[in-house]
């Protein structure tokens, strides 16, 4: 297995009115080539930070970063000929069409127009834009502007895409098609960096996962490994009564509309929903999500606010 990025005690530090805050702190990470790779957390957790550093649009503070061999802060060039980025602020083109926009990125890419053209063609078709080709960009909804830039990038032949939050915006019919996309680029054996708010999208879509909060990277690995790494790996959801003294005995308690819900280790879950189950109470037992494990090291929702939102300049 190889590297597509890697990253050693890298630190990005913005000037502030309240003095300097790092929004990268000392991040060593090594992402592998191939595959997925979220990147969740907060609002001002470092995502965007993290991707406009690597994907050459930011300059770094102290560290080092590579991308496909080459340093960010001296091999940009090398670099930006191999892969392609949906920045979280972008916009495409206004002037220009549906089609025309994305024939004219693969164009500036180097495509000859054979190939641009049928590589325009297929991406508009994987993200359901075929019947919006001859609209102008600049009457557009939000959401499939976004669904344009995505088409671009996708359609490009670049080794590594980046992609900061692709879908906020976009229906979950939409979503699930640019989720399509992401999968073929990947069985093309294309890396992709991901950034997301939607966590049920980042566990769907990655085969390896980053928790950062507040510049710092907390949790690292396979959805698999970060259920392992929690304390409680199980959810049971307990519908019906069910003594909070007792429950407790078991996990860890919440309290939800019409029962409890209960974190806990394995076999305290199979011994709490076979209990329940002989008291004729509904219930429901399984690994714990995402979501479940950002509250669990966090400390809070990733909807709630983070310590601010990733300076832009």
């Amino acid at each position: 297995m190889g590297f597509a990025i890697r990253t050693e005690r890298l630190r990005k530090v913005y000037p502030s009115s309240h003095g300097d805050r790092a929004a990268l702190d000392d991040l060593t990470l090594d992402i592998p080539d191939g595959r997925v790779y979220g990147v969740i957390g907060r609002n001002g957790a470092g995502k965007t930070t993290f991707v406009r550093i690597t994907s050459t649009q930011l300059a770094l503070t102290s560290g080092t970063a590579t991308v496909l061999g080459h340093d960010v802060a001296t091999e940009e060039r090398a670099i930006r000929v191999r892969i392609a980025c949906v920045p979280q602020e972008a916009r495409p083109l206004y002037f220009l069409n549906v089609e025309e926009v994305v024939y004219l990125y693969l164009k500036l890419r180097g495509l000859d127009p054979a190939e641009a053209r049928a590589r325009t063609k297929d991406a508009l078709e994987q993200l359901s834009l075929t019947e919006f080709r001859r609209r102008m960009v600049s009457h557009l909804s939000g959401g499939l502007r976004r669904r344009v830039l995505c088409a671009m990038v996708l359609a490009s032949d670049a080794e590594i895409l980046f992609l900061d939050e692709p879908t906020t915006g976009l229906d979950p019919i939409a979503r699930r098609e640019v989720w399509h996309a992401i999968r073929r680029a990947v069985r093309e054996r294309r890396t992709i960096l991901l950034t997301t708010h939607y966590l049920d999208e980042a566990e769907a879509l990655s085969a390896r996962l980053a928790l950062f909060e507040r510049g710092r990277l907390v949790l690292e690995g396979t959805p698999e490994e970060l259920r392992a790494r929690v304390r409680f790996p199980y959810r049971v959801t307990v519908q019906g009564p069910f003594p909070a003294s007792e429950l407790a005995s078991y996990g860890r308690v919440s309290a939800i509309e019409g029962g409890s819900l209960v974190f806990a280790r394995e076999a305290e879950a199979r011994e709490l929903a076979r209990t329940a189950l002989e008291r004729g109470l509904r219930v429901s037992m399984g690994p714990v999500s995402l979501e479940d494990i950002f509250l669990d090291v966090v400390g809070k929702s990733i909807e709630d606010e983070g310590p601010g939102a990733e300076p832009t300049a």
